[in-house]
């Protein structure tokens, strides 16, 4: 996607919270785009901090407190990719602050914070996205522009596969604490195919039946699902976090035309031949999305309402499995996303 600048040229400086594997990569993004210059890292491990610093910031402030984080006055903007369990705190506070906000999915750990946070932006306040990668992608994009379309018809069918290598690399890490990571692999990656459902499809799920498995781990690796929409359309969805490579597929069976995302290429089926589908949308990161938000050149698309169908569908999910049997999915009210 090709950069744009708003008129007076201006630097956004950035606040890192959480240097781990996400942060780095977060950093990364932000070194490359002239708009952003990155003054402070910030994480209760220090070392994790100072190794990001020397690594690739070394003119960052260093930080472990987030007291003394919030006093710092070389901030505009900051990028959360701290557990999940703490996003709450770290979002309110920033916002509190007057910082522009982008946090790390999911938005939060609980019905009632996600619920504050969705609220709190309905009023006047700093932005706050969250870092739903795949509504910056030009696969989903695309998809998503072809399926609302409404030129194929109207979508019969919806089906989900993603696999990763996930459970062999959580090891003593906060994605095995079930207190901080619920949902395991679900609740995790697995959120980023959850918003795309939502995101291309435009649906809303009335009712989960899942079945997870631990696999041996103190959080959730495999989980498998059959939903159904509001208005019929059935859904299945699996999640592997445990499998031996990388692969995600989405399939949107419409009225006229299958729509999909296979190996990670965008496809289009009709009259029984599959052809690739073009043009594509522009590919873009969200951080990029973010910055074009700052400097006005283009709408928020991941606004924090979003998070609530993927929070209210996973959560029917974990319950499903644990019960054994169908469960709705809880609705709250809120500005579409």
């Amino acid at each position: 996607m090709t950069e744009t600048h708003d008129s007076d040229g201006k630097v956004w400086r950035f606040a890192l919270l959480g240097c781990g594997r996400m942060g780095r990569l977060h950093a990364s993004r932000l070194l490359a785009d002239e708009r952003a210059q990155v003054t402070t890292l910030y994480d209760v491990e220090q070392s994790a901090a100072e190794g990001l610093r020397q690594d690739l910031i070394p003119d960052a402030a260093v930080s472990a407190r987030l007291e003394e984080l919030l006093r710092r006055d070389d901030v505009d903007a900051v990028v959360i990719c701290t557990p999940t369990s703490l996003h709450f705190e770290h979002v309110t506070a920033c916002r509190d602050r007057g910082w522009a906000v982008l946090c790390e999915k999911p938005l939060a750990d609980t019905a009632e914070a996600t619920q504050k946070l969705i609220e709190s932006v309905q009023s006047e306040g700093p932005p706050l996205s969250v870092a739903y990668q795949r509504r910056s992608s030009a696969l989903y994009c695309s998809l998503r522009r072809e399926v609302l379309s409404g030129k194929w018809g109207p979508v019969r069918a919806v089906s989900s596969h993603t696999s990763e290598r996930w459970q062999q690399t959580i090891a003593g890490t906060w994605r095995e604490d079930p207190a901080i990571n619920p949902g395991g692999f679900l609740g995790d990656a697995g959120s980023h195919k959850v918003d795309a459902l939502f995101f291309t499809t435009g649906l809303d799920v009335a009712e989960v039946f899942a079945e997870s498995d631990k696999c041996g781990s103190r959080v959730e690796i495999l989980t498998s699902l059959t939903a159904t929409s509001t208005d019929g359309v059935p859904i299945t969805m699996d999640f592997v976090g445990n499998a031996n490579h990388l692969a995600e597929d989405l399939h949107v069976h419409c009225e006229d035309a299958d729509l999909m995302i296979r190996d990670m290429r965008p496809w289009i089926a009709r009259n029984n031949i599959v052809e690739p589908l073009s043009p594509l949308e522009p590919q873009s990161h969200p951080v990029e999305s973010f910055l074009n938000l700052l400097d006005g050149s283009s709408p928020n698309i991941a606004p924090a309402q979003c998070a609530w169908p993927v929070f209210a569908f996973t959560q029917a999910a974990l319950e499903s499995a644990a019960k054994g049997q169908a469960v709705p999915v809880r609705t709250f009210d809120v500005l579409s996303p």
